[in-house]
């Protein structure tokens, strides 16, 4: 994980305004909140968003367990290397019956048209090479979605979402 999530220096416009939408780095565990850091081309996007996923649910990881969290975790859609690049579409068309229930709660946020334009200026990008959504958990009233993609320039960015 990056050094130090709550840092704003050297972030990317497209980070920033997503944690405008979406919130910053935390460990609340309930809500959203959007991690940033430069990822190793060795390291598998799935891990670091499963490491990322555990530092948001911080503590409650502990208190309900592994197996909670892991029970209902996921990978619900990749995005093929042909398809065009189009967030909003691709969080509706999720398929995964509890996975697409978070997509609206995501694309329709406080001041949704600012939220679109920084998911499309983070996801839609040339630059992303991998993008993949996570159904997250606690396998009983927790539930959410995990946005994870990786740039051409090792740029990693995590959108996480976990309501009850």
């Amino acid at each position: 994980m990056a050094s130090d999530p709550e840092t704003t220096e050297g972030k990317p416009s497209y980070v920033t305004d997503l944690e405008a939408a979406y919130g910053a780095p935390s460990q609340a565990g309930f809500g959203s909140a959007v991690f940033f850091t430069a990822l190793d081309p060795d390291k598998d996007l799935e891990q670091a968003a499963l490491e990322y996923y555990r530092y948001f649910v911080g503590d409650l990881w502990e208190r309900y367990g592994e197996d909670a969290w892991m029970g209902p975790w996921k990978e619900v859609y990749a995005r093929n290397a042909d398809t065009s690049p189009d967030i909003a579409a691709e969080l509706q068309g999720i398929t995964d019956s509890h996975a697409w229930l978070s997509a609206p709660m995501i694309l329709d946020v406080e001041n949704a048209e600012a939220a679109r334009q920084a998911l499309s200026a983070a996801y839609d990008d040339p630059a992303v090479t991998e993008l993949r959504f996570f159904n997250l958990g606690d396998g009983g009233v927790m539930s959410g979605l995990l946005i994870a993609t990786r740039r051409d320039s090792g740029e990693a960015t995590f959108l996480e979402f976990l309501m009850d």
